[in-house]
């Protein structure tokens, strides 16, 4: 199983965790006056930022509940945190007005989960059907202790008979308002657990912010100003749920279905849409398609639950298995009866379950075979599964590399126990390539013989004319030779992949592929010193939200891979030729350059709204349609926040202009061939007054220049732009 570590992403909004007295103060905002780039105030003249201090900090000092109910808490308000500058709730001795909100709930004896003291009934705006929801409190009493220092009374009492010796928490929760000033808006949370007659506190603490930021961002929602899973949770119980749909809010049961999404049986077989109405409006995360190997959201352990994150009941999806937790994802399942939901759907096995009891019983946390009942054999991945052998590529050398001639590449074939692997294996059932492009400069325009089809890069096959040691360690020269004219930086890249048979012999016998991970190595074609291609984005920064991205069939998984064939002459014209849908190929080719595809995939839900799709013809002349993917970055509290750049970017690229050299054909584009800045930016800003912009300011002779008005300093600097609310 391959588990992702943990991800603490730093940003405009952090979530941090101090320990004061015993007691936990989980806070959030600002945490030094080193602004991140999607903060506004990283932009803005410094006199301003000055006077100003941007910022929002909260922290609560303590809390305490009266015997007659009474429920307080004192807290403070700083601008980048515990040492920061005190600010004015009313926002006249400091600038900005401060919006605080306060919630406070506990957890009863016996239980796992808060139940909130304030509660509301909401009715459904068909009228009739009604339903209980936990909310924050409104009309209490606040005190001014100083300046930057508050103490919150609440309007809301414990009720009688209330439990001191339970633990409880208080959170105030806000924004800062700084657009008056060109400063956008500033969110924060801070929560504070405590027992009212004394002792330590035990919280639920499953999952935590940072790996919910790993793809988030800044996990907030409701405007953006509620931030943080501890903060969630207090409102998210078991206590409330939409009277508009009778769907549950409870938090577990909520993001479970909110990642499943289109792979929901409720939704892929009985066609049911999964939406919560709140705020005004319908929510509908039937499309939502779970970004780890994308469409996958078996991954528990890889993603949200991290054994790594700290969490003190981190384990708890695989220790305390529930119907409400596990049924919110396997929605088919009928406890009552044992059956299932509706037609085409699976049953519990034909037993019914009356409460959780049972369950850990059955599903252990893990068993002896993968696929088995246990809860990590039945959330375990083809690929991932136990017994998979492990295909590992090292590229040592390149020789006999100058201009005309084939160059020799010497690199190892290894499993997991560094056993070589022979290349039978790959001729009875794999595959093993290698694939040349160059120059460094920018792939895309090379042509490496009249025979090859493939723009700007070749792939040969390598198992059959590979010369191995026992080690695994071969050497393989190529049949199509550096082209004559090569100046500068080359590079050759491995793919690989072999088929594996699980569990042979028995009744789940079944046999899938598992692929190495691609490696690229540069070389100099002419003498002159290696230069690798640039460095736009990171791997790591892909799998913080895939967790281990892979494609074409467990074969390409390196960004630095992908760019090879990827390249800005690159179309799906081979594709579409044979495309199964008989619109896709009458449709013009579509461009597959990476910035112009990643760029699009990533904005897809943002062109479905605008009558706009971007469709690739894959292999076998299959149809791929990204319409539909919602970027989970979040800004104002909803995910498709694409102009956070820097989730996939490294180093501040996104503001290295030009993006690239050569031109970039898109067949199916506005513009084609585009340059190269022209087709990155648009791929996102896909409008015509946009493609305009860019067209008058690129000259047919001397190019584009972007860079005289969104260079890094420039007075429309790229970073600048796209920084947050």
């Amino acid at each position: 199983m391959r588990i992702r570590g943990s991800a603490f992403r730093t940003g405009r909004k952090i979530l941090g965790l101090l320990l004061v007295a015993g007691s936990i103060v989980m806070v959030s905002g600002q945490r030094s006056a080193s602004y991140s780039p999607r903060d506004r105030a990283a932009n803005a003249p410094v006199a301003s930022v000055q006077f100003v201090n941007p910022g929002l900090f909260f922290s609560i000092v303590s809390a305490k509940i009266a015997t007659d109910g009474t429920i307080s808490m004192d807290y403070k308000i700083t601008d980048t945190g515990a040492t920061g500058l005190p600010l004015d709730i009313a926002g006249v001795q400091t600038p900005g007005v401060v919006s605080p909100r306060y919630v406070v709930a506990y957890i009863p004896k016996g239980q796992e989960q808060f139940v909130s003291y304030v509660t509301t009934l909401a009715t459904a705006v068909s009228g009739g059907a009604t339903a209980t929801q936990a909310a924050g409190d409104s009309g209490g009493s606040l005190t001014t202790v100083a300046v930057g220092e508050y103490i919150y009374t609440f309007k809301a009492k414990a009720p009688a008979g209330w439990d001191p010796t339970a633990t409880h928490r208080v959170a105030v929760y806000g924004s800062r308002n700084l657009t008056a000033f060109d400063l956008g808006t500033y969110d924060a949370t801070a929560l504070y657990d405590f027992v009212p007659a004394g002792g330590k506190p035990a919280p639920r603490d499953v999952v935590r912010d940072a790996d919910c930021n790993a793809c988030h961002s800044t996990l907030s929602f409701h405007g953006g100003s509620r931030v943080g899973v501890g903060l969630c949770i207090m409102c998210h119980t078991p206590q409330s749920s939409d009277p508009n749909t009778g769907n549950t809010v409870d938090f577990k049961v909520m993001i479970h279905k909110i990642h499943m999404g289109a792979s929901l049986p409720s939704v892929s077989i009985a066609k049911q849409p999964y939406r919560i109405y709140g705020f005004g409006a319908y929510s509908d995360w039937s499309t939502v398609v779970y970004p780890y190997n994308p469409g996958d959201p078996r991954n528990c352990a890889g993603s949200c639950h991290n054994p790594k994150n700290g969490a003190a009941q981190t384990n708890a999806w695989l220790t305390n298995p529930s119907r409400a937790a596990c049924g919110a994802c396997h929605d088919d399942l009928n406890f009552v009866t044992g059956g299932t939901n509706f037609a085409g759907g699976k049953s519990h096995v034909n037993l019914p379950e009356i409460d959780d009891t049972q369950c850990a019983g059955c599903h252990i946390p893990q068993g002896e075979l993968p696929f088995d009942a246990s809860i990590i054999g039945g959330h375990t991945t083809l690929d991932e599964a136990p017994g998979i052998p492990g295909l590992n590529f090292t590229l040592t050398k390149v020789t006999n590399a100058g201009p005309g001639k084939a160059p020799t590449v010497t690199f190892t074939v290894r499993d997991n126990s560094g056993s070589g692997i022979p290349m039978s294996k790959f001729t009875n059932g794999g595959s093993l390539s290698l694939t040349m492009a160059g120059p460094t400069t920018d792939y895309g325009y090379t042509s490496f013989g009249a025979n090859v089809t493939t723009p700007g890069y070749v792939t040969e096959a390598v198992a059959a004319g590979s010369t191995c040691s026992s080690d695994g360690t071969c050497t393989y020269t190529f049949t199509h030779p550096v082209p004559a004219t090569a100046k500068g930086s080359y590079a050759i890249g491995i793919e690989g992949r072999l088929p594996a048979t699980l569990l042979p012999g028995t009744t789940q016998q079944m046999t899938t592929n598992y692929g190495g991970t691609n490696q690229v190595i540069y070389f100099s074609v002419d003498g002159s010193t290696v230069a690798p291609r640039r460095t736009v984005v990171a791997m790591t920064n892909c799998n913080n939200c895939h967790g281990y991205l892979e494609v074409h069939g467990d074969l390409r998984n390196n960004v630095t891979y992908c760019v090879l064939c990827h390249n800005p002459s690159n179309t799906d014209a081979s594709t579409r030729a044979t495309a199964t849908n008989p619109a896709d190929k009458a449709a013009p080719a579509q461009g597959i350059n990476f910035p112009l595809m990643v760029h699009s995939i990533h904005t897809g839900e943002k062109l479905a709204a605008a009558g706009l799709s971007f469709v690739i013809v894959g292999f076998g002349g299959s149809h791929n349609d990204f319409s539909d993917v919602r970027y989970p970055a979040m800004l104002n509290g909803t995910p498709g926040d694409t102009a956070n750049c820097a989730m996939c970017h490294v180093n501040g690229s996104e503001a290295v202009l030009p993006v690239g050299k050569n031109n970039v054909l898109d067949p199916a584009g506005l513009l084609s061939p585009a340059g190269a800045t022209t087709s990155a930016c648009t791929a996102c800003h896909f409008d015509l007054p946009s493609m305009a912009h860019a067209v008058l300011n690129t000259d047919p002779k001397f190019g584009e220049s972007c860079t005289v008005c969104h260079a890094a300093g420039a007075a429309f600097d790229v970073i600048a732009l796209h920084a947050g609310k």
